[in-house]
């Protein structure tokens, strides 16, 4: 629906060639820019209306009882959950919002956009069953251990101090009927939302002058020519794209076919997934360059890794 009332603004009341560059960037960055501040309204409001049922001390109690399996079952929703990086941010902020520790949920920020079923299904028909199941592992294994690793960091003094909600708490206050609840979840989304659709804007830009200006036979030639180095490289070259799991699967499947190792080619997918350029713009809105800087290179190691065990394992997946 959202797609078609885009073609019909874009190519029909604009009378843009669809044929066009320009044309194509400024579809993608409408198409997107609706639905990303759509599902972080949504979502936020919907956490903040469960959160007037949970108190913040019940999640805190809850959080410290696991002894460390509260990263893995984060990491495990993010891989159900089926949204791009851009688009797992609203829970992401929402989780923080709810006193949800920042290690925790950066487990779950770092696994959702690297697992999700349309992912999983596009692999199953490209890779295979052996190279589909390792990658969800190693995906869940990312996510669990970064997580991990950045919430003994102890990181919270480089959020930005305004964007967490230090006013009135859903624990605070006695709710004494649902219009209560929704008003409060209301109130919480527009906040939020009032703080970051700047941010969410400037971030598709950027986006969708990548995704349909850098074409894939650059990035192949220089990925082709790293040698040793080709999986750091596939990664950081896959930072600034921005794309769906529709057209990062691909992309990748072309370079396996091109002769570039898999490790390499599925680092370049995972670097697009977990570590765009356009998410770092929005996540700019709650947390200080030092931050963004430290989780970028905790869950980039973790990624250069991943590929360098998957190109050491080819011969037996392939």
């Amino acid at each position: 629906m959202l797609l078609k009332l885009t073609d019909i603004l874009v190519y029909g009341i604009l009378r843009l060639d669809p044929e066009k560059g320009l044309s194509k960037v400024i579809h993608f960055f409408v198409y997107d820019s609706v639905k990303i501040l759509l599902l972080l309204f949504t979502l936020i409001l919907v956490i903040g209306v469960l959160r007037t049922f949970i108190p913040q001390s019940r999640i805190h109690q809850w959080m410290g009882r696991k002894r460390g399996l509260e990263h893995f079952f984060a990491a495990l929703f993010g891989a159900v959950t089926p949204f791009c990086s851009c688009s797992s941010i609203p829970i992401f902020f929402g989780f923080l919002d709810a006193g949800v520790p920042l290690g925790v949920s950066f487990s779950f920020l770092i696994t959702s956009p690297l697992i999700n079923e349309y992912l999983v299904v596009l692999m199953l028909g490209f890779f295979g069953w052996k190279i589909t199941a390792l990658y969800v592992v190693s995906g869940l294994l990312i996510g669990t251990f970064s997580g991990i690793i950045l919430g003994r960091m102890q990181l919270e003094r480089h959020l930005v101090p305004d964007f967490i909600n230090e006013g009135e708490r859903a624990d605070e206050k006695v709710f004494r009927s649902f219009r209560e609840r929704f008003r409060f979840g209301w109130t919480e989304s527009c906040s939020i939302t009032g703080k970051i659709w700047g941010w969410v804007l400037i971030g598709v830009g950027i986006g969708a002058a990548i995704h349909n200006y850098v074409p894939q036979e650059a990035i192949q030639a220089i990925i082709g020519k790293m040698g040793a180095l080709s999986v750091p490289v596939a990664t950081i070259l896959g930072m600034p794209m921005y794309g769906s799991c529709a057209g990062i699967v691909p992309i990748a499947v072309v370079l396996f076919q091109k002769g570039i190792p898999l490790g390499t080619a599925l680092a370049f997918m995972m670097g697009v997934a977990a570590l765009s350029l356009p998410e770092a713009i929005m996540l700019r809105r709650a947390m200080k360059l030092q931050l963004i800087a430290v989780f970028f290179g905790v869950t980039t190691l973790a990624i250069i890794v991943t590929g360098y065990i998957f190109n050491f394992l080819q011969r037996v997946l392939v």
